[in-house]
């Protein structure tokens, strides 16, 4: 069974067919990237996997459950987590206080910074380990407006890990990285492998082709091929529509 299945998924916007009739099936453990064009409708059907988007027409499903109809914090409880395209933080808290209101959420606790010792005490503990594996533990106590556009990448990472969803959807992570934070935020997510089911939306070609175990290319709202990385590489309509001779 999938972990996340689409069936024909519509949006239409005014004449605009954002999404036309998509299919995708994410298996357990895997990185399945979606890659297309600039208005492709990628972020719009990562809107409508996490019910933030109400789809005109098809089905989602996690785990074989149809959610179509349910909720964004519905989808959440469920197992569905995401990461944006712009970083969306809390920026005059600090990491650890993002952290570990993610974390209350998670548990289900009210919004608090001081309560049962034992309970703090976890919660410290965790975002402590979090903070060490985004390599953000230096950062702890500082505000979140005062890190680097990396850092709150890296941040947001941890934030979506923190949620304990076993389904992530990634919306650009490495946008606006340089080269060594783009490898840092590689590395990171090749160990979520067999770990984490993972939708990967990205530019970001080289990070792609190192991490997807299977590739879907959507141009004009249609997923147009999926194959792993040298069926995606080799296939003449995803050459013309989105590759180039850039991957000759």
């Amino acid at each position: 069974m999938s972990t996340l299945e689409i069936r024909g998924l519509v949006k239409r916007f005014g004449g605009v067919l954002a999404t036309d009739h998509v299919d995708l099936a994410l298996e357990p453990g895997e990185i399945h990237a979606l890659i297309g064009p600039n208005g492709a409708g990628k972020t719009t059907l990562i809107g409508q996997i996490m019910g933030e988007i109400r789809p005109d027409e098809g089905h989602v499903f996690l785990d074989g459950r149809e959610v179509t109809h349910l909720k964004p914090r519905e989808r959440v409880r469920l197992g569905l987590s995401r990461s944006f395209q712009i970083v969306e933080l809390l920026p005059e808290f600090t990491l650890a206080e993002n952290l570990a209101l993610a974390i209350q959420t998670r548990d289900g606790h009210s919004f608090r910074f001081w309560g049962r010792a034992s309970a703090d005490r976890k919660i410290a503990a965790e975002v402590s380990q979090r903070l060490a594996e985004a390599g953000l533990a230096p950062r702890a106590n500082m505000r979140v407006s005062a890190l680097s556009h990396g850092e709150r990448k890296d941040l947001e990472l941890a934030l979506a890990l923190a949620s304990g969803a076993p389904v992530l959807l990634l919306d650009e992570p490495m946008a606006g990285l340089g080269p060594s934070e783009s490898h840092r935020m590689v590395e990171r997510l090749a160990k979520l492998r067999g770990q984490k089911t993972i939708l990967l939306v990205e530019h970001d070609m080289d990070a792609v082709f190192a991490l997807a175990d299977r590739i879907s290319v959507l141009v004009y709202g249609r997923v147009i091929a999926s194959g792993n990385a040298e069926e995606i590489r080799a296939n003449p309509e995803v050459r013309r529509a989105y590759l180039g001779e850039e991957a000759a």
